[in-house]
């Protein structure tokens, strides 16, 4: 029986509000996402509203970020994101050619995979002037990605003992999605979550001079438009305050924990927009880069991590 607008609207509301209860981990709220997309309940006003909330609880979260720490994770951070950036997109633009994949869904596995997800595609696709299809096949290989690495990861982290410190700074270069990786981070710890995040929004800042590159690559007609994660930005503003206005701690804890519970609301709309049907047409190939490009990552910055080369 097809529900109507209004009980999808009661639906939403009531797994929304679940979203705030302790009850409710991050894993658990993707696979109900899922689960609400299988049956065909989807509220479009709420899905549209993915991006915003998943900017907002980043920009939160930072009141809770330690700026000491913070410059700590940044300063190698920067080191560690640039190689792996740099190589994750020269390994899937080669891997792209091999397969035969349509070269700009490969730019665009390759820079989500690299940089930060659907995020990374949404500011890239302009620059190459990407189709309609090709946006979205690359999307939906990222996303389905994104989301097993959300309840795969923290399971491998367990199996192999990595501390805190090591499983933060694997994920942040492993893991698509921010919100995957905060889920991911915040599921094995507190310290986890802090260097994962942290390095993670590093990681986020290279969409700029990768954009800009591939912008002045672009020969034939105008370069396209830039989409700047300006909410990075944000996030800073939120880390030097708290750190600067210490007599608000009570506050910015508030406020933290709010972002916290908004990235749970993020990840279920993010579950309730996988399309299946889509995720069919999206190609082999395309699927078959993206998979071979994601274990390449994670397998090399596992090793890193365990031979200390990392963190």
């Amino acid at each position: 029986m097809k529900l109507t607008h209004n009980q999808i609207q009661l639906v939403y509301f009531v797994l929304l509000a679940a979203c705030f209860l302790p009850f409710m981990s991050p894993a658990l709220a993707l696979l109900i996402g899922i689960g609400l997309s299988l049956l065909g309940i989807k509220h479009q006003k709420m899905s549209g509203l993915t991006a915003l909330v998943l900017q907002a609880s980043i920009v939160l979260m930072g009141f809770g970020m330690n700026l000491t720490q913070v410059v700590a994770a940044s300063k190698s951070g920067f080191e560690i994101t640039a190689i792996s950036v740099v190589a994750t997109i020269s390994l899937g633009l080669l891997l792209g050619k091999l397969f035969k994949v349509d070269h700009k869904i490969s730019v665009l596995i390759a820079a989500g995979t690299a940089i930060c997800g659907g995020s990374a595609i949404a500011a890239l696709a302009p620059v190459i002037k990407a189709r309609n299809f090709q946006i979205s096949f690359s999307l939906i290989v990222i996303f389905i990605l994104n989301a097993l690495a959300l309840l795969v990861f923290p399971l491998l982290g367990h199996f192999f003992h990595l501390s805190q410190e090591s499983f933060g700074y694997w994920a942040a270069i492993a893991i698509h999605d921010t919100s995957s990786v905060v889920g991911a981070g915040a599921s094995y710890g507190a310290k986890a979550l802090e260097i994962a995040t942290t390095v993670k929004l590093t990681r986020a800042l290279w969409i700029i001079p990768v954009s800009i590159v591939f912008a002045m690559a672009d020969r034939n007609g105008d370069k396209g438009k830039i989409k700047i994660p300006w909410f990075i930005g944000l996030f800073v503003l939120a880390i030097v305050f708290a750190h600067f206005v210490p007599t608000m701690h009570d506050t910015f804890g508030h406020l933290n924990w709010l972002g916290k519970r908004g990235m749970v609301v993020a990840l279920l709309l993010i579950g309730s927009n996988i399309s299946i049907a889509e995720s069919k047409q999206a190609g082999a190939r395309s699927f078959i880069l993206g998979i071979v490009l994601w274990f390449a990552i994670a397998t090399l910055s596992f090793l890193a991590i365990r031979n200390h080369l990392i963190g």
